[in-house]
């Protein structure tokens, strides 16, 4: 009634009937249009499926994503992130981080604690991921979305590897059944036997000597090197065993302590029968201390072996005046030496030791737990289809070789005619196409970030040159020298699964404050029993009432319920 006493005040009833009938007619087409408009706009499941990446019919799905970036890379122009762009219709923005592993994780958990995170987390195992109690503490707070269903409805490849590789599944999958993060499955074949001792083939030469079999063959080669001049300058200054203390596969201690108890490198836990052990308390663990007490108060140790970093590794290394190194302890002799440069070729891996009490090798699951995909609550439901989809062509040997590697006939070949695979056996797939000396970077590819699906079969199909000492025969080296450690390896019903194991996050700040007090125990007292700082015989019983101190057993209590409580069980 408002409205037509408007009307007539303005004209008249005949102006009044025209005019409603125009007003009326717009409203109408207003809102079929904002209806078609919202329909295109929102899109139903099936018809973002069939564009391939969820996106809107106005245009692509946009994303945000964090993640590492390398200096030779350029995420927002890589030729990659164009592809997928392309081929899942989404459209990347781009908040990155650098490669380095405490600056990479202060940035994602400032993000976190801000609330101002992205749609996507893409990261690299090695420098930055959420760890699985991460996982389980956002994904409570609804900040990591589940990804079961998606992956159930969009990602057939990620599934298959789910269903057929029960360690993956174990790692990917909290204890509340939920996935809330996919990690990369790198089933390195080199890299599940990683604490390796590599010794100077040449000295062994010059010295006639053969490679060391026992505990006792090792330090008599080990005092060869410190006295016979083995690199003929008339100086005694060769280091005849050194290693790396920032990492877990550089230390000294794991390949000689694998000859008296197994040594993991990591949680120094074992299984027996089912039940969760520590062996770093046990007399055969004080055996081993003794023979590596042995062997650095006859000088053989290098102390920098305790406290130096990988710089300083590869400068002993490459020492330009004169070759310095007999032994180092290495996942690969990349850590400590040129392998295209002068000594490169001078560093075969000694297989696994025959000692007094036993001989392994420490294993690890290649994988590392934890999730380096995580989408998040901001993210909508069609830039969830469409990075699920995105991650599930990386699953695929097509994806894999594109995203890790780059180009096809660029970056990589198909195999042709005389190429070799990695393994002896295996059928070659791929081989990698060297960068020319000074040129630029390729950029057509997401390296380490991408490393989503590499299972064994993968890897030992890579083509390689059959001259291991040359940098195209690296890979099969370091293949080589594996197949001598494999068989050493413990059973895998001994070895504590650390990498499927979940812990309640109600406990987890206790458990950390307990490991990091136990395994800072361990390794400062270790050094001090062998460099002689402290007594194996009169500080050892002071040395595990220690433990008890630190609370031990209830370090163990929770890692076996935790182990109990896993999908392996």
């Amino acid at each position: 009634m408002q409205l037509r006493s408007i009307l007539l005040e303005k004209g008249g009833f005949v102006l009044k009937k025209k005019w409603l009938l125009l007003f009326t007619f717009g409203l109408v087409l207003a809102l079929l249009l904002a209806g078609c408009t919202s329909k295109e706009s929102g899109g139903s499941s099936n018809e973002g499926d069939s564009k391939g990446g969820g996106g809107t019919a106005g245009g692509p799905v946009k994303i945000s994503v964090f993640a590492p970036q390398d200096a030779e890379a350029d995420l927002a122009t890589n030729s990659f992130t164009k592809l997928v762009e392309e081929k899942f219709n989404i459209d990347f923005e781009w908040q990155t981080t650098t490669y380095d592993a405490t600056s990479a994780a202060e940035v994602r958990n400032i993000s976190l604690a801000s609330g101002d995170y992205p749609d996507l987390y893409l990261l690299v195992p090695w420098v930055d991921q959420f760890s699985q109690t991460d996982l389980m503490k956002y994904g409570k707070q609804g900040v990591a979305i589940p990804l079961n269903d998606l992956i159930k409805e969009h990602a057939p490849n990620i599934q298959k590897v789910l269903d057929e590789h029960p360690y993956y599944a174990s790692m990917a999958t909290a204890p509340d059944g939920n996935i809330y993060g996919l990690p990369q499955l790198n089933e390195c074949y080199h890299c599940t036997y990683p604490n390796k001792y590599w010794i100077n083939n040449t000295w062994l030469e010059e010295l006639g000597l053969e490679m060391p079999k026992t505990h006792e063959e090792f330090k008599s080669v080990l005092a060869a090197f410190k006295t016979q001049d083995p690199n003929g300058n008339g100086k005694e200054d060769e280091v005849p065993l050194s290693g790396q203390a920032d990492i877990f596969h550089g230390s000294i201690m794991p390949f000689l302590m694998n000859g008296f108890i197994y040594d993991d490198a990591k949680t120094r836990l074992v299984l027996n029968n089912g039940k969760v052990d520590f062996v770093a308390n046990k007399d055969e663990w004080k055996q081993g201390l003794e023979y590596i007490h042995g062997l650095y108060e006859s000088g053989l140790i290098d102390p920098g072996a305790f406290t130096q970093n990988g710089d300083a590794y590869q400068a002993l290394g490459d020492n330009a005046d004169a070759q310095l190194l007999g032994v180092g302890a290495a996942m690969h002799p990349g850590m400590f030496v040129n392998t295209a440069g002068e000594y490169g070729p001078d560093y075969d891996a000694i297989p696994p030791l025959e000692g007094p009490n036993a001989s392994f090798t420490t294993y690890d699951f290649p994988s590392y737990a934890g999730g380096t995909f995580v989408l998040t609550n901001k993210a909508s439901e069609e830039a969830q289809i469409a990075a699920i989809k995105m991650v599930d062509y990386m699953f695929t040997e097509e994806g894999q070789l594109r995203a890790h590697f780059g180009e096809e006939d660029v970056s990589w070949r198909r195999p042709i005619e005389g190429d070799v695979a990695n393994q002896e056996g295996a059928e070659p797939i791929f081989f990698t196409i060297p960068a020319e000396e000074g040129a630029e970077p390729r950029n057509d590819n997401w390296g380490a970030m991408a490393q989503y699906y590499q299972p064994r079969e993968f890897r030992d199909g890579w083509v390689t040159s059959m001259e291991i000492y040359e940098p195209a025969g690296y890979e099969r080296r370091l293949q080589q020298a594996s197949n001598m450690y494999e068989p050493k390896a413990p059973s895998q019903s001994n070895v504590f699964p650390h990498w499927a194991v979940w812990v309640d996050p109600n406990v987890s700040d206790e458990l950390s404050m307990m490991r990091t007090n136990i395994e800072d125990y361990l390794e400062q007292n270790s050094m001090q029993f062998i460099t002689g700082d402290k007594d194996l015989d009169k500080d050892w019983d002071d040395y595990v009432k220690g433990f008890e101190n630190l609370n031990l057993q209830r370090y163990l209590e929770i890692m076996q319920e935790s182990y109990d409580n896993s999908n392996l069980n």
